[in-house]
């Protein structure tokens, strides 16, 4: 199956309520629109262990994946990531999740 989009709440001078959270899906995983303006935040609402996120990269060197960059979501924590320049992360950030419990919002600047 195709991964899950993630919708993108822009933030304006106005100011805009929390965006929309998407439940984790560690079998299909995730992709974010990235225009290297995009903040990504990842919530574990899990009360047992840390959880992991992991952004891949679309690139090869000398025919070699890049190794994805994996960061640990403490027991009940949030963090934000970003921003992603698109020339290494992409047009559409790829996101991965080790379990259903953490949930993502992204946020356009």
């Amino acid at each position: 199956m195709p991964r899950v989009a993630v919708p993108v709440t822009q933030i304006t001078r106005a100011g805009v309520a929390p965006g929309t959270e998407t439940n984790g899906d560690p079998v299909n995983n995730h992709t974010v629109p990235n225009n290297g303006k995009m903040l990504l935040e990842v919530r574990n609402s899990g009360s047992t262990v840390a959880r992991t996120v992991t952004f891949r990269f679309p690139t090869v060197v000398d025919g070699q994946a890049v190794t994805p960059r994996a960061v640990s979501i403490p027991i009940s924590s949030t963090r934000r990531f970003g921003p992603f320049p698109t020339g290494d992360y992409g047009s559409q950030l790829q996101v991965d999740v080790d379990n259903a419990e953490l949930k993502l919002t992204a946020y356009g600047i």
